[in-house]
């Protein structure tokens, strides 16, 4: 997988323009392209047109003129930092459909958007921007939380071995080269529960979790040997229990600045919905997600 064209859509705050130094950065180590874009929210113009009247439309050209100046010279600032030229792009409408409309007229292999917006609070955060994007598109997303001082360092692959596991394998190697791949597997075993309900010994449990987490190591290394991995900046991670605490909790101890994931696991049944793991690392985790939203036929794909 290759990354050859990126869009970064940004609201111009301080936290959004942490996304957007990250996607320079991703577009630097990629020789991919760069678009930056910010959308004008109609509605709220719609609104001002009602308070202002007459006088709506001067303060409408000065908030476009403004809006635009701002992205313009972000780009060429952080274009200057990372030597990349990257174009800005300004529209009016609505954010969501503007973003979808922008990124399928680019064939964009890459969206970057912030976890937080200027509210801070509701309007642009996670549950809304990020996680309607990631119902809605087809293409990789990526949710950045963290001040992008350098390129990804150490990147985590929770793995299930469902068709998105190895996308999103391929878009860690594509989005951070050079980074530590830490691929991982949590596991409960089979009937687990019922088992100790129903009064087996718990040294049949430990053996029977031995025998289990073997097999989810076999598979990681198998997983990892059909995708071309060598052994360099490759490690495995089995862990029992909770697939979203064990995440959360290697994310902590590796210290970890990204995890690649796919929109689904095992079971998906629609693909407007997210999986309730995924959907919880996007919520919580401390560092940034990039989620495979298109899940291939086949591994070699």
């Amino acid at each position: 997988m290759t990354l050859r064209r990126i869009l970064a859509a940004t609201d111009l705050s301080a936290p959004a323009r942490h996304a957007v130094a990250r996607a320079f950065r991703i577009a630097a180590d990629c020789d991919a392209e760069l678009e930056l874009m910010h959308v004008v929210n109609q509605g709220g113009l719609d609104s001002l047109r009602n308070l202002l009247g007459l006088q709506a439309a001067a303060v409408e050209t000065r908030l476009l003129d403004q809006a635009r100046e701002a992205l313009s010279s972000q780009a060429a600032e952080l274009g200057l930092v990372h030597g990349v030229s990257a174009g800005a792009h300004l529209v009016t409408g609505r954010v969501l459909n503007a973003i979808l409309d922008q990124a399928d007229a680019r064939d964009a292999d890459l969206l970057v958007v912030g976890a937080r917006g200027e509210d801070y609070l509701g309007r642009l955060l996670l549950g809304t921007t990020a996680e309607r994007l990631l119902r809605r598109t087809l293409r990789p997303l990526l949710v950045n939380k963290q001040t992008a001082h350098e390129s990804y360092r150490r990147v985590l692959l929770p793995l299930d071995f469902s068709p998105w596991s190895h996308t999103a394998l391929k878009l860690a190697r594509a989005v951070a080269p050079t980074a530590e791949l830490v691929l991982m597997h949590a596991f409960e075993a089979p009937f687990e529960a019922k088992l100790e309900f129903a009064g087996v010994e718990e040294s049949t449990l430990v053996m029977y979790r031995i025998a289990a987490r073997q097999e989810a190591l076999e598979q990681l290394q198998f997983f990892a040997a059909a995708a071309g991995l060598g052994e360099a900046n490759v490690s495995y991670r089995v862990l029992h229990g909770d697939a979203s605490l064990s995440i959360l909790t290697l994310e902590q101890e590796l210290d970890c600045d990204l995890i690649v994931m796919g929109k689904h696991g095992q079971g998906v049944l629609e693909e407007l919905l997210l999986g309730s793991v995924t959907k919880h690392i996007l919520a919580e985790s401390s560092c940034d997600v990039l989620v495979a939203s298109h899940a291939p036929t086949s591994p070699s794909e």
